[in-house]
């Protein structure tokens, strides 16, 4: 099988393998585990932060970093289709008592006039007052689009203006950066608080970052804990996570040119696709899904009407070409 589900879905290489296998290890809880401590370091200092908190998932960095400029009964405003209001069932509410309002983008972009009008700035104990403003790069469920620097640097201006801050939900940044050359401090200055992925694109088992300051970060270390995400000899994730950095960064841009392969194939104009993934409109998703499930290609429904095909570290070129012939006969 084909498997074009998520970039979740890889297996680590044998190089990773024996790097997880030979890390140096220590009790992370007790801030002793020195690959731990090392990753959290090259990550913070590659998007120009003070420091960073290694995560067993993207929805706990998430959740940590948006709690960390948004307190509760004050709300974050994003796209609606964002990973944070749609995909971590609810946790931020749940778990902070933050409430969260959205603008619509096809796109799933900045729209600084929609966040002009629906931001609320705090007039006492009357209204819920905006507190911080997420974006995500790249979009998820926009069809891994790359948010412009230039439109990010317009909504820090903003945000910086009307005293609040910038959350960005940066799981596939690294395809972003990759797309664009856009260097990763860069994106980084844009915000106050990151969220990072390494178990996507980047090939690692397990693990994402919060990126930020080294006060967000202390008071984040507690609240890791106070979730269940205290970890013990975790350096032997760790080290995944720098071997995928050192190894399987540049070559992102091999998954996006399997990405436009699949989407010309599909009927999708590849010049949309910007990085990993392609969202195919149909009349009926899951009629295609099991289609190409009999054909040995694995793709998912993201919606009655919409199937997405993600590229990864797992699926090679003649993978990608075969692919493309199972789905260019199924949607002609």
């Amino acid at each position: 099988m084909i498997d074009l589900r998520s970039d979740t879905l890889t297996s680590p290489t044998d190089a990773m393998r024996a790097a997880m296998a030979g890390a140096e290890v220590g009790d992370d809880v007790y801030g002793e585990d020195p690959t731990v401590a090392a990753l959290e370091e090259r990550v913070a200092g590659l998007f120009g932060h003070e420091a960073a908190l290694f995560t067993p998932t993207g929805s706990m960095a998430n959740v940590l970093a948006v709690r960390s400029l948004v307190g509760p009964g004050q709300e974050v405003l994003c796209e609606a289709s964002a990973h944070i209001a749609r995909a971590e069932l609810g946790a931020h509410g749940a778990y902070t008592g933050l409430t969260m309002r959205t603008w619509i983008h096809p796109r799933g972009q900045v729209d600084l006039e929609s966040i002009r009008a629906i931001f609320a700035p705090d007039m006492g104990p009357f209204f819920v007052p905006t507190a911080a403003i997420s974006v995500e790069n790249t979009h998820n469920f926009a069809g891994g689009a790359v948010l412009p620097l230039a439109d990010l640097l317009d909504l820090r201006e903003f945000a910086t203006a009307a005293g609040v801050g910038v959350h960005m939900d940066g799981a596939r940044v690294w395809n972003a950066h990759v797309a664009t050359g856009t260097p990763l401090a860069e994106y980084g200055a844009v915000a106050d608080v990151m969220a990072v992925c390494l178990s996507k694109g980047l090939g690692a088992p397990v693990g994402s970052l919060l990126v930020g300051s080294a006060d967000t970060v202390a008071e984040a270390r507690v609240w890791r804990k106070r979730m269940g995400g205290g970890m013990r000899q975790v350096g032997i994730l760790a080290a995944a996570g720098l071997h995928a950095l050192d190894h399987h960064l540049e070559r992102l841009a091999e998954d996006h040119e399997h990405a436009r392969l699949l989407a010309e194939a599909a009927g999708v104009d590849p010049l949309t696709v910007d990085t990993n993934i392609v969202v195919v409109r149909r009349p009926d998703a899951a009629a295609l899904v099991a289609a190409a499930r009999e054909e040995g290609v694995l793709v998912s429904a993201v919606g009655p009407t919409a199937v997405r095909l993600v590229t990864h570290l797992g699926v090679s070129r003649d993978d990608a070409e075969k692919a493309a012939g199972v789905l260019a006969r199924l949607v002609a």
